[in-house]
């Protein structure tokens, strides 16, 4: 296979960074542990009758927890629902027994007062994430319970402005230009963020868990569904275990779990099914993203299966923080509903340097679209503005195997900076479409690899 649409050139780069990293940078991430101290919402009020607003009593019981030193928020089995945002303190661990379901309220006015948070990228003020932790340490979430958002075409969903998620015309939408056309024009002119007034009247929907600013992270073990906005979403945080938790949520820009400008970060035993990406990394997008300037680094992910969603494992489209050290191994991905296996997205307003990307180990049965896909113009978003081409470098995909796809490798670098150093080694792609698409891009080589069994090799 060679290369298609625009040559690719076939300069070497220079690889000094590889998989022998991955066992000290485990090293360095390690779960909070909690005194052994619990505390039932029972004991504070809480009543399993799926109608009681139970967030009183949580709040009561994660101010206790925090007052006594830490230990560990217990809902018993049962189904609660409550009335707005858990916000967690430090020490706490917020454990959902199994038979434990926690729903949530659809009213938007219930995740008033507004919150210090992100939106794709942009800081603001907006309604508060369904589970919301800002500078706090030594926090969790986990046990074998469930938590639903209840989003669905009538509640959350709908303000996308696409009919198929319940938008009809004359409703109004995140796309109105009050809303996210203006967030995105406040933080191009450099508006404070205090200043970003977003909320009631606005539809720009929450995600369901976010910790921000926050330090020795973990949720284990929890199913999460049907939620407004992406699902996890660790933003500027440190030392994050994510393990063993359940995604199921197919609404729009519904991503798995969202590492935005974080360091050390684990993703393991995981199950995705999701309406977008089932991982995508990010790091703060155009000026807001240059503004904050703090990438996201280290970030690992093993022994995951991804089901429905655009992407397996994504990089951007948010990078202008940069995004460097990722591993992802041992996973498996497999739908008709699932776009790509690999993904790196970007554009010229995004800028960033991403490099030292490592996949190996991976099988991929059925996807719609490409096994390998990069692409530098994504979202077609060129403007006056958009200067800042991103630079990507030193991707190694290794013992990938797929079964179905449209293409196995999809490359499309930019003219005025090409993508570089793309390794493809050891992979066997079966049933695929199409010829590769290789454009811009230097250093692409593909080595003791299989498409529709015939041997490639070579640059």
């Amino acid at each position: 296979m060679g290369c298609f649409l625009i040559a690719c050139n076939n300069k070497p780069s220079v690889q000094s960074f590889g998989w022998d990293e991955l066992p000290a940078i485990l090293k360095n991430i390690i779960p909070p542990s909690f005194p052994n101290k619990y505390f039932s919402i029972l004991d504070y009020g809480a009543r399993s009758d799926s109608t009681t607003d139970c967030l009183p009593a949580i709040k009561k019981a994660i101010d206790a927890c925090h007052t006594a030193g830490g230990g560990h928020v217990i809902i018993p089995p049962g189904t609660y629902f409550v009335k707005g945002p858990v916000h967690l303190k430090s020490n706490v661990d917020f454990h959902l027994d199994f038979g434990a379901v926690i729903k949530f309220s659809t009213d938007p006015d219930d995740y008033l007062p507004l919150v210090l948070t992100r939106y794709e990228g942009i800081e603001l003020m907006n309604y508060s994430p369904l589970i919301y932790a800002y500078g706090q340490e030594n926090i969790a979430v986990t046990g074998e319970g469930i938590l639903d958002g209840q989003a669905d075409n009538e509640h959350w969903w709908n303000w996308t402005g696409a009919k198929r998620f319940g938008w009809k015309e004359g409703m109004p939408s995140m796309r109105d230009p009050a809303n996210r056309p203006a967030l995105a024009r406040m933080a191009a002119q450099g508006v404070p963020v205090k200043e970003r007034i977003f909320g009631k009247g606005h539809y720009l929907r929450p995600a369901f868990l976010e910790v921000y600013r926050c330090k020795n992270v973990l949720v284990k073990g929890v199913t999460i569904k049907n939620t407004p906005f992406w699902i996890l979403h660790p933003t500027l945080s440190q030392n994050i275990t994510i393990d063993s938790v359940t995604t199921i949520s197919l609404g729009p820009n519904n991503d798995g779990c969202d590492p935005e400008s974080c360091t050390d970060v684990l993703i393991e035993n995981c199950f995705f099914s999701n309406g977008d990406d089932c991982i995508a990394i990010k790091s703060g997008r155009d000026q807001d993203g240059r503004r904050i300037n703090i990438p996201s680094k280290n970030i690992i992910i093993q022994n995951c299966r991804m089901e429905d969603g655009h992407c397996g494992v994504g990089i951007g489209s948010e990078t202008s923080g940069g995004i460097e050290n990722v591993f992802a191994q041992n996973c498996t991905m497999s739908s008709p509903q699932l776009d790509r296996a690999v993904r790196i997205k970007s554009n010229e307003c995004r800028s960033g340097v991403m490099k030292n990307f490592y996949f190996r180990n991976i099988q991929v049965g059925e996807v719609r679209e490409a096994v390998v896909r990069v692409n530098m113009f994504y979202g077609n978003e060129k403007g006056p503005d958009c200067h800042y081409p991103p630079s990507l470098s030193n991707v190694n995909i290794d013992h990938v195997t797929s079964n179905k796809s449209e293409y196995a490798v999809y490359i499309q670098g930019l003219q005025d900076k090409p993508v570089n150093g793309i390794h493809i080694s050891n992979c066997n792609f079966n049933h695929v479409k199409e010829k590769n698409i290789i454009g811009n891009a230097n250093d692409v080589r593909i080595n003791n690899t299989a498409i529709n069994g015939v041997k490639v090799s070579g640059k």
